[in-house]
């Protein structure tokens, strides 16, 4: 008898355990998707795009060398400030002195060469008026032929003088450009700035560059004075830039600072990669936007790598809703051509009223860092899901929710 009790009394202990675990069941079924909430609030949106890219001076001079020769003074070294004029390097002159003296000589020898040229024109007329002052007294004299030949042999000694002359001409020309590669074996700074980069020593040996070769690049002299960063930002946010537009700088070399520029260029003409082409079939597209630093610090190099936020537009006390909360569902057009196309997606959120999700399509304007700002759909102080990413993801137009913590407001 003991024992049948015993097994009455288990029997309805685990019914009402299973009639309990029913229960919270279904309470747990009613209570509906546990989400997060938050508001629909008034707040200052900025929109930016980011790019990467590198540093590198506005002005800059690669110098090379427009005569062949060893390098014999070197007077810099790679970081040095120099000034406009300062002399950088010197190239050994003793050929081009050797040429110098070869033109000056032919010079001399063309002046020489006139003067005697003078002196036989001038013989040339004297005869020619004598023979034309015998004549003129008697005209049995000096015959015709000969009188013709004087005159004949002025003309010959006229151009021959003039050929002389344009002898000289070329002759001082040539001196001139003699003189001139002289002079190119000195080289100085053509702007004031820093030596960023020194690709030749004393001693070395400088090559001319030809059509198909380039020639040595001995140095480049950067003027740090106004630094730019150089981005590459995708074809689809170059619309969206302008020049003029601030932006917030960072750089690698210098973490945890931030450093303020504006747009001073935008590429009218694709990236080329090493290859020559600006992408293939399903390769993005990048322009070239370029910014300038409003206050480097002098401690800047070029070719540092760059990262940006460019703000594109701004919007202050406008309605906004988290990025998180905005998700895609698919409707049924009754439009002819809809019905062709099959489902269409539209852009929204989720509603939080009486413990049910509603969702509302909403029409977007610019993307905050955080927020999209909202122009239709929702109302001030209207509660929308912002999470988890997977329940909005699954979530279903009339679902029953239940809101759990709620996520801090936020500017």
């Amino acid at each position: 008898m003991k024992g049948s009790r015993k097994i009455i009394l288990g029997t309805v202990v685990v019914v009402l355990l299973l009639a309990g675990v029913s229960v919270a069941l279904a309470r747990s079924q009613d209570r509906g998707v546990e989400v997060r909430v938050e508001e629909v609030r008034e707040r200052d949106l900025v929109a930016t795009i980011t790019a990467t890219g590198s540093v590198r001076a506005r002005r800059q001079v690669n110098i090379s060398s427009d005569v062949m020769g060893r390098v014999i003074e070197l007077n810099v070294e790679e970081g040095d400030e120099v000034e406009r004029g300062e002399v950088l390097l010197r190239i050994d002159p003793s050929q081009l002195r050797a040429q110098v003296a070869r033109a000056q000589a032919n010079l001399s020898q063309s002046l020489a060469e006139v003067a005697q040229r003078r002196a036989n024109l001038l013989q040339a007329e004297r005869e020619l008026e004598r023979q034309e002052g015998l004549r003129s007294r008697d005209a049995g004299l000096v015959s015709r032929q000969v009188l013709e030949e004087s005159e004949t042999q002025v003309e010959v000694q006229r151009s021959l003088l003039e050929s002389a002359q344009h002898g000289v001409e070329q002759a001082r020309a040539g001196l001139e450009e003699a003189e001139d590669q002289l002079a190119r074996t000195t080289i100085r700074a053509p702007i004031s700035g820093r030596v960023t980069r020194l690709d030749i020593e004393e001693g070395e040996t400088v090559v001319v560059g030809t059509m198909n070769n380039p020639g040595s690049l001995l140095l480049t002299i950067s003027d740090l004075s106004v630094v730019e960063a150089v981005l590459a930002v995708d074809e689809t946010d170059v619309p969206r830039v302008s020049v003029g537009d601030s932006a917030l700088v960072e750089l690698d070399a210098f973490p945890g600072r931030e450093f303020t520029a504006a747009v001073a260029k935008i590429g009218n003409s694709a990236i080329r990669d090493p290859s020559g082409s600006t992408g293939g079939q399903g390769s993005s597209v990048d322009y070239e936007v370029i910014l300038t630093l409003l206050d480097p610090p002098a401690e800047l190099r070029p070719d540092l790598s760059a990262a940006a936020d460019v703000v594109v537009d701004a919007r202050n006390g406008v309605l906004s809703v988290p990025i998180i909360s905005v998700t895609l569902r698919d409707r049924e057009d009754d439009s002819t051509e809809a019905d062709r196309s099959g489902p269409v997606s539209r852009e929204g959120v989720f509603v939080v009223r009486d413990g049910r999700a509603e969702f509302r399509e909403v029409d977007l304007g610019i993307t905050g860092r955080e927020y999209f700002e909202v122009i239709a759909g929702v109302e001030l102080g209207e509660s929308v899901v912002s999470g988890p990413f997977q329940a909005i993801r699954s979530l279903e137009d009339g679902a029953a929710v239940r809101t759990g913590a709620a996520r801090p407001p936020s500017r």
